[in-house]
Formats: C-alpha cells, structure tokens, sequence
C-alpha cells in the first residue's frame, strides 16, 4: 500500500496557557471558552501547515484529555478517581509521579449516548482546515478497565464484557458518521493493548480483572473490529495508534510488541497502524514482521514526552532498520504519541513541540521525497 501521509501525528497538542487558565477559572462561560479554543485552533492549524504537515488536527483543543469526548457525550457514570497507576518519567531529570492524570466516572447505570461525540470538532476543522483532517477516538476497549468497579457497577453490567459491547456501538456510530461526513482520516486511540504487553498489567488482567489475558485480548480486537465494520471508503484512513500511557511526560507500561503482535496486525482490520517506538521500552522492530503487505506502519521513532531534538541521520537509520521488515513505501514517521493526551500537557514548550514536528516532515521529505 501507498501511504497517504508520510509525515504524521498522533493529533493532540500543548494546549495553551490562555485555555489552561479558562478551564480552570469558574467564571468562563461555556461560549467564552469556546472562542478562545476556535482562535487557538486556527493558530496551530496554520503553525501546523507552516512546518509542512498535510493532516490537520484541532489538537484536541476542546477536550480536557484523548477521552473526554466519550465522556461529555454520555450518560451512566457516576463521578470517582480512575484506577490508581504508577508513572514513571520518560528521563531522568523528571519525577515519577502516582494516581492518575484525570477523573473519570464509575459506571453505575446502563450507558446511553446524549450527543455526538466529536462533530463539533469535526465540523469546525472541515470549515477552517488548510488541507485533510484527521478525527481521533479512543477505543471502546478503553473505558472497561477505567469506569468498571466492583461492587458499584453491577447492578448495571454483569462484566467487564457486557459493558463493553453498549460502548461498541456508540464508537461505531460515531466512527460512521464522521466518514459519511468527509473525514478522511479516523483515528482510534488505543493504548490499552499494553496491557497485553507488559507482564506486570498482563497479571493485573488476571488478578484484578478476572480475565484470561488472551481471552481478554482476542474480545479487544473483536471489539475494535465491530466499530469498524461497513465504514471503509475509497480515500479515507482507518488507523490505529498504540502506546504505553503518556500523561505529563511520564509512562506506566513497557515491553515489545511481541506478545500481541501477531494476533493484532494480522487480525484487526484497519488500513495503519502508529507504533510507539521513541525508546527501548519499545522493544525491537522484529515483530513488524508480521504486518500484511496491505497494511501501513507510522513508525513513532520522535518522542513527545522529552525536549531534546532527535537526530534525522538517527531517525532514517531506523526507518531503514524498520524497512527490513516493513516495505519502505509502507512506512511513514511521527511522534510516538500525541504532546498532550491530557490536557495539561508533556513537559516540553510549544516551540520544543514545533521543531519535533518540523523535524517529522523534513525526515520524511528526505527518506519518501515526499511528506
């Protein structure tokens, strides 16, 4: 396959302070922040097609993390803290941090969707984007693990699975809504796949969730097929981005993806995939092996979490490492993650942020002649 985008990102950006500050302040009316987020949208739409990106994104400016759609558009939870988890920093001037980077809510009744999830930031981007868009979303994988507590939840859902698949079917329609509507590029945000990666989460699956790991990751890629079933459309990009948790910098899983990389690649059915592989938490470029010829891989080789700037001659050294694996022309380069996936941010400044970017298309442009 031909990849549309040789230069890619994963889609959230450094919010600025200006909205940090209106998101925190009790005065800031529901109209007044979302002024403010249309002027800076506009703003990195245009520093985006400056450093020379052909996907746009609002960088999730009008969310207060990578789920919060889902959370804003639904109801059935009942507000408490996520599961507690261990960060830890991606250098070693960074402290390691514990709990959790946001709240979300305990599912206490049967989930039902009150709004769409993502067409406002959709319909804005069509109107005011210099070129192709990309919506992100996260997977319905994500919110068992995280809203699903024991001894509250129930009297709702039975399992983990039952809650599950009511959430398939609100992604799949909003996932069909969006390319009906002109996207052409949808994003499922799935970093809970590192669960199946990392022995020590792989044993929390197990012990504190109940379920056979395999079992488990099987009915993930079950459900991440079901929302994608009947949407694929001549032009548009069905992707998938893995990572292992990204919040302030900071990390809570690790290991290659060796352990799901046959079943994963072979088995879900999307057009690319956007690995994480800015670190040896990584692992080696080894299990790419078993990627279809058919399907694309990003390779995230350019950290969002740190500021130093990476070397190009590094980075076309791995992508010619990765080509022994993967053909070179399905291939393309991107950060490993987004640069705030909450939305306080990675512990870098905006400009720190712009020349990774920059560096994204000018590495590009020299490995494909093209971005």
């Amino acid at each position: 396959m031909t990849l549309n985008y040789r230069a890619d990102h994963v889609g959230s950006l450094l919010r600025p302070q200006e909205i940090l500050d209106a998101r925190k302040n009790p005065e800031t009316t529901s109209e007044q922040l979302s002024a403010l987020e249309d002027q800076h949208i506009l703003r990195v739409l245009a520093r985006q097609n400056e450093v020379g990106l052909r996907i746009f994104t609002d960088g999730e400016f009008r969310r207060g993390g990578f789920m919060s759609g889902f959370y804003d558009s639904v109801e059935g939870l009942d507000n408490a803290a996520d599961i507690a988890r261990a960060w830890k920093p991606a250098n070693a001037t960074a402290r390691a941090v514990s709990g959790v980077g946001s709240l979300h809510g305990v599912v206490v009744e049967k989930i039902r969707r009150t709004k769409r999830l993502t067409k406002h930031e959709a319909d804005f981007l069509k109107q005011h984007s210099p070129g192709d868009i990309k919506t992100t979303l996260p997977t319905a994988n994500q919110f068992p693990a995280i809203v699903y507590k024991k001894g509250m939840s129930e009297k709702a859902y039975a399992t983990r699975s039952d809650l599950l698949w009511d959430i398939v079917p609100i992604i799949k329609a909003e996932i069909e809504a969006l390319v009906n509507e002109g996207v052409k590029y949808i994003q499922i945000d799935a970093p809970r796949y590192s669960y199946y990666i990392d022995p020590k989460w792989r044993n929390y699956v197990k012990e504190e969730m109940g379920m056979d790991p395999e079992q488990a990751l099987d009915e993930a890629i079950r459900a991440d097929n079901a929302c994608l079933e009947g949407v694929r459309r001549e032009g548009v990009t069905l992707a998938i981005h893995l990572c292992r948790g990204n919040h302030r910098s900071h990390w809570y899983a690790e290991g290659g993806y060796d352990p799901i990389a046959e079943k994963l690649f072979n088995r879900l059915n999307v057009d690319v995939f956007l690995l994480e592989y800015e670190s040896e938490r990584a692992g080696t470029f080894e299990p790419l092996r078993f990627v279809p010829k058919d399907k694309g891989v990003v390779l995230g080789l350019v950290s969002s979490k740190v500021p130093d700037l990476e070397s190009q001659d590094v980075l076309v050294r791995r992508i010619e490492e990765a080509s022994r694996y993967v053909p070179l022309e399905n291939l393309a380069l991107s950060p490993q993650c987004g640069f705030a996936s909450s939305m306080e941010g990675n512990l870098l400044t905006e400009e720190e942020q712009w020349r990774k970017l920059r560096l994204v298309v000018e590495t590009a442009r020299a490995v494909w002649q093209e971005a």
